[in-house]
């Protein structure tokens, strides 16, 4: 599909009533897994173009444009209070919080198993291994606190153990900071894989950040606030990736083009017919809006959108599936890497005087008191040994004992062998 030459309507005609945005919300005991996470990456598409739009309005004094980027910005802000609204009064911030991580895990797999750029896909394979193992430490909690199995949340598709120990994802800023990628010679898919999972990560940094504080107990609190820094990371990673040679009109096509294929995708691959309809609007709506964004490129910058998206039919569909075997081999190759400034190195070759260890130590010491460790610490002293969901033993020996929190694994040399990034064969 080529959104742009599909007919589009005008951004006006998609403002609905307060009582029409108002959704039915899913079922938390029945939805599927990946229609939760469906609706997250879309409100997070949304969240991320209504920041771009309130930003560019900030930098840009003519009028009319700050109009019609207005219309087009109240309208995206429909949409996501929809989707955001789709979630049930008696699911709790806690066990939404474990979708958010499985749609990190599940996304950022799919996103590496199909990107072409082995720079973009180091990065995708380095967080995933954080992303994973926040999703250990929070159904740890989850049950620890409201006595849920998070196994039964993520509908055993992905599975629920350690990864790169959480400790160990403390860097110094410089190290999350990479090169940005040539937008106008790279795939779509790629440029599309950099955008998407920067809104991913950004909206569940601003999702821990604002719950953070009303967690009932000292202990998820401090846990989301350390996740939340690893996520200020990430988003500092991803969005570092970012074409930045791109004017503000440029830019806001390109946003506008990633919603639309965002929620074709979702489209295209939802099981729940009834929120198959929220994507199908949510397309037409996006694809006035691409179509407004086509025009002011054309007003401003006398550019056609082929000048700027040049291979502008979709990619396949993203989809969001179970994904465990490939996680698992990045796990055990990978396990042991840091960022070390626009790349990543092998700690079992850094001397131990680097900024990592400096910059780690200073957040983590004592390592006892870490709230990533401390929240396994108290559940293997309350129940005996961890929870966890695995379909096969743990690929890393050193955390394959559920007795004990092992976080010398990523912040320690020597501890593990690591071997390297595997860039993916394509046909």
């Amino acid at each position: 599909m080529n959104p742009f030459l599909e007919t589009a309507g005008k951004p006006a005609d998609y403002i609905r009533s307060l009582k029409d945005i108002y959704p039915h919300p899913y079922d938390k005991n029945t939805v599927d897994p990946y229609t939760k996470t469906r609706i997250i990456l879309a409100a997070g598409a949304e969240y991320e173009s209504n920041w771009f739009s309130h930003q560019t309005m900030r930098r840009i004094p003519d009028v009319d444009f700050r109009r019609d980027l207005s219309l087009v910005r109240y309208v995206e802000k429909q949409q996501q209070q929809r989707l955001s609204h789709l979630k049930p009064v008696d699911e709790t911030v806690l066990e939404t919080t474990i979708s958010y991580e499985q749609l990190a895990v599940d996304l950022t797999a799919e996103m590496a198993q199909r990107e072409k750029n082995f720079y973009v896909k180091k990065a995708l394979d380095f967080a995933l291994l954080e992303d994973f193992d926040h999703l250990y430490r929070y159904a740890d909690l989850l049950d620890m606190d409201d006595g849920i199995h998070a196994e039964r949340l993520v509908g055993r598709y992905t599975e629920i153990m350690p990864g790169r120990p959480t400790a160990a994802h403390h860097r110094h800023p410089f190290d999350n900071v990479k090169h940005d990628t040539d937008g106008k010679n790279s795939e779509t898919m790629t440029v599309l894989n950099t955008m998407i999972i920067t809104a991913a990560e950004q909206q569940t940094m601003n999702y821990y950040m604002n719950n953070a504080a009303a967690y009932k107990n000292d202990r998820g609190r401090k846990l989301y606030e350390e996740i939340c820094l690893v996520e200020e990371e990430h988003v500092t990673q991803y969005e570092s990736l970012i074409d930045t040679s791109c004017s503000a009109y440029e830019c806001l096509l390109w946003h506008e083009y990633a919603e639309c294929y965002v929620y074709w995708s979702n489209y295209m691959t939802e099981t729940d017919k009834n929120i198959k309809k929220i994507w199908e609007y949510c397309l037409e709506a996006e694809i006035s809006h691409l179509d407004a964004a086509r025009k002011i490129l054309q007003k401003y910058e006398h550019k056609d959108y082929n000048e700027v998206i040049r291979q502008a039919e979709f990619p396949a569909p993203l989809s969001l599936h179970s994904n465990i075997d490939y996680v698992r081999s990045i796990l055990k190759n990978t396990v042991q890497y840091t960022g070390n400034l626009d790349d990543y190195e092998d700690i079992n070759k850094m001397s131990g005087t680097e900024r990592y260890f400096n910059f780690n130590n200073q957040l983590t010491e004592p390592v006892k008191d870490e709230a990533g460790h401390s929240v396994i610490t108290d559940y293997i002293k309350d129940y005996g040994s961890d929870y966890r969901f695995e379909t096969n033993s743990h690929p890393i020996k050193e955390l394959s004992n559920r007795n004990e929190d092992n976080v010398a694994v990523g912040t320690t040399p020597n501890v593990v062998q690591s071997g390297d990034f595997q860039p993916i064969k394509h046909q």
